[in-house]
């Protein structure tokens, strides 16, 4: 009988995305569990710190009901602190207790970062992994980092003819050095949406409708990045897809996110009363070929691998389809729409996490022998 695949899932992190990351951990963990892997979980603190969870904890925390989301950010600050070694073969990496490198706790085949947000979602944990030559689950550094940035990414879907909406970007100078906000945003329409350029879960971003005041959007938006976007805002429906696969990747349901009044924020995202989200969506049958055609086109703009959500608008008058953003990283737990939406086309959470592990082991076997670690 072959040893258990080892993988080591790193949550937590420094973004403010942090409970959500400790959420789909959660949901992997319980996936995980008896499928012929040794889980080991490691936290990733608030300041940048790895931890080991005991197996005593990660056991309990396993073995809740299923419904039970009780998973926060004290779990990434119990245990030792740690660090990551490569290990003594290729391809195996090495948890080591931080003030004895010799002690080594654990020895890991594959990587799985359910990390959301800056840190272990922008190309920064990846190249970590790179580094150390361990197979780890998701997109490599640069579609990580491209699929963060929302300025990129739009010049990246350009370029290749995908629909995005209308919208400009500036930097924290350029807002600063302008006396009247409004000329950053000439020839969009209100309502508009003003977000970080890079981050995740509705974080920072606010609507701006008429008389609503743009300075303060922009001012919040830069509490979390340097750069902003702002988006004209359209009119529809909130379509999402799911993309799995490496060089011929497969899309999945369509979902949609219906919200009664307002926007998709982050507190009905996470802390909301009832699930906005319908799957499959009802749609006629071209539109929802077409989504799933441009999540596609889209996955390979940014050059995926392994998984990406890609969030749509749909203008039902025009028939107009446009992206809105990919997220490489999508939120992992039971109620997210990345296994809810492959669920409705019959891949299982159990599936989809091992086809995950797969895709991360074959990316790894395919790499050009001149890349790896330095050991």
């Amino acid at each position: 009988m072959s040893a258990p695949t080892r993988i080591g899932i790193l949550f937590g992190g420094p973004s403010a995305e942090h409970e959500v990351s400790c959420a789909s951990a959660l949901g992997v963990v319980r996936a995980l569990a008896g499928g012929g892997y040794r889980t080991v979980a490691i936290g990733v603190t608030r300041t940048g710190g790895f931890r080991l969870l005991p197996d005593a904890l990660l056991t309990e925390l396993r073995d809740r009901p299923a419904s039970d989301r009780a998973i926060d950010d004290r779990l990434t600050v119990t245990g030792p602190a740690v660090e990551l070694r490569a290990g003594p073969r290729s391809g195996s990496v090495q948890v080591c207790a931080s003030n004895a490198p010799g002690a080594v706790h654990a020895e890991l085949d594959v990587i799985f970062p359910v990390l959301h947000g800056p840190f272990g979602e922008d190309g920064v944990v990846q190249g970590l992994l790179e580094q150390l030559d361990v197979p780890y689950v998701g997109c490599g550094i640069l579609a990580s980092a491209v699929g963060m940035n929302k300025v990129a990414m739009k010049r990246a879907l350009r370029a290749e003819g995908i629909p995005v909406t209308p919208s400009v970007a500036f930097d924290a100078y350029t807002f600063r050095e302008t006396a009247d906000p409004e000329k950053l945003v000439l020839g969009l329409r209100r309502p508009l949406f003003v977000k970080p350029a890079s981050m995740g879960s509705s974080i920072g971003i606010s609507r701006v409708g008429e008389g609503d005041d743009l300075a303060a959007a922009v001012r919040e938006a830069l509490r979390h990045d340097q750069h902003v976007m702002v988006e004209q805002g359209v009119t529809g429906r909130e379509l999402e897809c799911a993309v799995l696969g490496g060089w011929r990747p497969e899309a999945s349901a369509v979902g949609e996110v219906r919200v009664a009044g307002g926007w998709f924020d982050y507190q009905q995202k996470y802390f909301g009363d009832s699930d906005p989200m319908i799957v499959p969506a009802v749609l006629p049958d071209e539109v929802t070929e077409r989504v799933r055609e441009l999540s596609l086109r889209a996955f390979a703009a940014i050059g995926g691998w392994g998984l990406a959500r890609v969030d749509f608008l749909y203008d039902e008058t025009t028939g107009d389809l446009y992206v809105n953003e990919l997220n490489t990283m999508p939120g992992f737990t039971a109620h997210s729409m990345y296994p809810k939406a492959w669920a409705a086309a019959g891949v299982g959470y159990r599936e989809v996490v091992d086809r995950l592990v797969a895709l991360a082991r074959t990316r790894h076997a395919e790499r050009p022998a001149t890349t790896g670690s330095v050991r």
